[in-house]
């Protein structure tokens, strides 16, 4: 999806411009893995050095679960000069980034174990790790000073998507939203859909674009955070345009297919819901003759009260229904009467031969 990303970030680039910002805050997830392919690496170089040499703007990121944060660390110190600023470092953790009197604070992703090794706290949970790295950095703020919280975490609460890898299993992971209220600003990461949490200052932007099909209804986009001498004095929505949307049809495979001739959305990523009752031949070849990026398929009897089960009716139909099934779909014909007997008969004598061996 390499394409779809560059097509928002140059959305980014072009709302950094306009809209005369002082600095960009990216809340984790740099990557999907934690050694991501050479070409990731390569569009995010050049989306960084459009904002931070083009533009002149300050960058300030996290890492987050899906990325290895010792290797997207490297080099935190030197790039800082040039405007990157890296924060993945615990024992610094207390130790801002300072852009126009706003102290901007980082708290990576990062287990009760880790917490526990680098800092010698006695914490067993991740609300206990978090609550313990929150109070350490609001120990150290300044007086008077506005201050933003970045955080890769999930609060409790928190609406979930189906592409988010799991922090935990059990919901262990879920820390609490009272701890971060006394920050000017909490910007969130790990989440996909945009909301806020607790209280309107503590927000997730949400994922730059749609990345399953749960979040096919979600507006992506990034928000605009305001400051004065005072604190935060507005939040505002800038919507993101995606270079293919993700969504669902549902309908008989002929209508769909003559809709796709005409859809000018024909490229966006789609589930389909067939709900032809009868077999059909290669359906997923003849749905991406005309909707090239189907990427997933649900035929009838496959789903039912929203969730996927066996239609016992469909899977006790006989060899000769199937077959007939299979004959209009290769001739767009029924079996003629002879056809019909004759192919009847050739099932009863492999039946029959099946029986005697």
């Amino acid at each position: 999806m390499l394409d779809d990303q560059r097509h928002v970030l140059d959305q980014i680039v072009s709302y950094v411009d306009q809209q005369a910002v002082d600095a960009l805050i990216i809340a984790g997830d740099i990557y999907d893995r934690s050694v991501p392919p050479a070409s990731a690496v390569e569009l995010l170089d050049e989306f960084i050095s459009r904002i931070c040499s083009d533009l002149g703007v300050p960058v300030i990121m996290i890492p987050g679960n899906h990325d290895g944060a010792e290797r997207l660390r490297f080099g935190s110190r030197q790039l800082s000069s040039a405007g990157l600023h890296i924060l993945g470092d615990l024992t610094q953790i207390d130790v801002p980034v300072v852009i126009n009197g706003v102290a901007f604070y980082g708290i990576p992703y990062c287990d009760p174990e880790t917490v526990r090794s680098r800092l010698a706290a006695e914490v067993k949970t991740y609300d206990a790790a978090h609550r313990f790295l929150v109070d350490k950095i609001q120990s150290a703020r300044t007086a008077g000073q506005p201050g933003v919280l970045i955080s890769h975490c999930f609060i409790d609460g928190a609406q979930e998507s189906e592409s988010e890898r799991p922090l935990s299993i059990g919901g262990a992971d879920r820390v609490s939203y009272e701890p971060l209220v006394g920050f000017d600003y909490v910007a969130l990461g790990h989440l996909h859909s945009p909301q806020f949490r607790g209280e309107e200052h503590i927000r997730y932007s949400g994922s730059l674009l749609k990345y399953s099909f749960s979040e096919r209804h979600q507006n992506k986009g990034i928000n605009l955070v305001e400051f004065d001498a005072d604190g935060l004095q507005s939040t505002t929505r800038l919507p993101l345009f995606p270079l293919r949307d993700m969504r669902m049809l549902e309908g008989e495979l002929d209508h769909i297919i003559e809709q796709g001739k005409v859809d000018p959305g024909k490229e966006d990523y789609l589930l389909i819901r067939l709900t032809d009752r009868h077999a059909i031949l290669d359906p997923m070849g003849k749905l991406r003759a005309v909707y090239p990026n189907v990427l997933h398929l649900e035929k009838p009897g496959m789903l039912a009260s929203g969730e996927q089960k066996s239609d016992r009716a469909m899977l006790k139909r006989g060899e000769l229904d199937m077959f007939r099934d299979f004959f209009i779909q290769i001739k767009g014909e029924a079996l003629s009467d002879d056809q019909d007997s004759a192919i009847q008969n050739v099932i009863n004598e492999l039946k029959q031969h099946e029986a005697n061996k």
